[in-house]
């Protein structure tokens, strides 16, 4: 009788160097390395890495059900894996942040992902905790709970593990050239696969409603559409560092930027700050809107460009947020579906 397969557990690595935080990961890998019920694997920062990065191959590969860890907001992580074809429904996640409360998704003029297969995602904030034990117990939970078990990953490593090969994989000099590992034997890489530090904007299609407001909006050629004529992030590397403007004009909240220094942006759901979010004033109204305008002229500016204030990209809404004929008119031609 084959053994069980296992519920495959990826840690997605910081960004940066902080030795707290390569500490919980490497005190996380160690311990599921002792997991007989799981396979752990290590990758670089879910959102730098490439389309065809070794690590997003190695996560699209996977089938059956996968618990990820990284240091984004839950959403966030789930989103940055659709895009990249790693899909699944959102599985239960008990362990959350203090900023975070669980916010049940009930949108019924979402457009969804497509093509979501039978499997769970698990996505757990390395955030919401600074205790490895935490992330364990939850981890445990998952296993015990759920009844699909994930693919046999040794037809991608082979051989017994190697404990050398740990300890050069978690040093952090290695950190942005490491390649993925597997329950505890890590791939014995060329580290020759660099990532970068990306900032662009993830849909989140749970609430994404395809009102175009964004490809209206951003002015850098980031959205496009796909065949289905769904909204969708085309050129990521088009996107201005550090600039969030059009998740502000987002009606639905539906566009994250994961790396963004407001919990609301970068993905968090329910309370934030221990403040109900207001979206209808948060996004897309009154100061949102003035400073999305605002960060837009600026990188038209930076790109040698003329600033263009509220005159381009708000067809659905006027400069003071109010709407007027020629939003009317247009809305209307847009419902003639011609």
């Amino acid at each position: 009788m084959p053994a069980p397969k296992k519920l495959t557990v990826v840690i997605s690595q910081h960004q940066g160097r902080n030795p707290a935080k390569r500490k919980l990961e490497e005190d996380l890998a160690v311990a599921l390395m002792m997991n007989s019920d799981v396979e752990v694997s290590i990758i670089p920062n879910l959102y730098d890495l490439s389309a065809d990065h070794s690590g997003t191959l190695f996560l699209k590969a996977l089938r059956g059900d996968l618990v990820v860890l990284g240091w984004l907001y839950p959403r966030a992580i789930q989103w940055i894996l659709d895009r990249n074809g790693i899909k699944g429904r959102t599985g239960t996640v008990l362990l959350r942040g203090d900023d975070e409360d669980e916010e049940p998704d009930d949108r019924p003029d979402a457009i969804g992902a497509l093509n979501v297969p039978d499997r769970l995602l698990y996505c757990i904030d390395l955030k919401a905790s600074t205790d490895s034990q935490d992330f364990l117990d939850e981890i445990q939970r998952i296993v015990d709970e759920t009844s699909q078990q994930t693919v046999d990953l040794m037809s991608w490593i082979q051989g017994d593990p190697k404990q050398e090969q740990l300890e050069r994989y978690l040093n952090p000099k290695a950190i942005l050239e490491a390649d993925s590992g597997n329950n505890g034997s890590v791939a014995d890489a060329e580290n020759d696969e660099k990532v970068r530090r990306r900032w662009y904007p993830v849909i989140d299609y749970d609430r994404c409603t395809n009102c175009m407001e964004c490809i209206d909006f951003c002015l850098f050629g980031v959205y496009g559409v796909d065949f289905l004529d769904r909204i969708l992030v085309e050129n990521q590397d088009s996107c201005k560092k550090g600039c969030p403007a059009c998740s502000r004009v987002c009606p639905e909240n539906a566009i994250v930027f994961p790396q963004h220094k407001t919990p609301a942006i970068a993905g968090a759901d329910g309370e934030v700050a221990s403040l109900k979010i207001d979206l209808s004033k948060l996004f897309g109204g009154g100061d949102a809107l003035d400073m999305a305008v605002k960060e837009r002229d600026i990188e038209l500016v930076r790109d040698g460009r003329d600033a263009v204030g509220t005159s381009v990209g708000l067809r659905q809404r006027s400069a003071c947020g109010e709407r007027d004929e020629l939003d009317d008119l247009i809305d209307g031609l847009d419902d003639l579906d011609l």
